[in-house]
């Protein structure tokens, strides 16, 4: 099982990801030893999430929320 999340940054901008163990990844990301784009932008919140059944299913995913505008993105968020 995956977990699709995404983050609001310190910024404002969001950050989408995929992780086995969300609470693992969320963690990482806080030490500032997960992706360099969240790094730059701490602290974070975790603003959304999405259960995904394999890896492909949530790279397939991904991908279209990482597609989507900005409005799109917090219109998913507030759904």
């Amino acid at each position: 099982m995956y977990t699709l999340y995404i983050i609001k940054c310190s910024d404002e901008s969001l950050y989408t990801g995929i992780a086995t163990d969300l609470n693992k990844r969320l963690d990482i990301h806080k030490q500032g030893t997960g992706s360099k784009y969240v790094r730059t932008r701490l602290p974070f919140s975790l603003v959304y999430t999405e259960k995904c059944k394999n890896r492909s299913l949530a790279t397939k995913r991904e991908m279209v929320i990482k597609k989507l505008t900005r409005k799109q993105k917090l219109n998913l968020i507030k759904k």
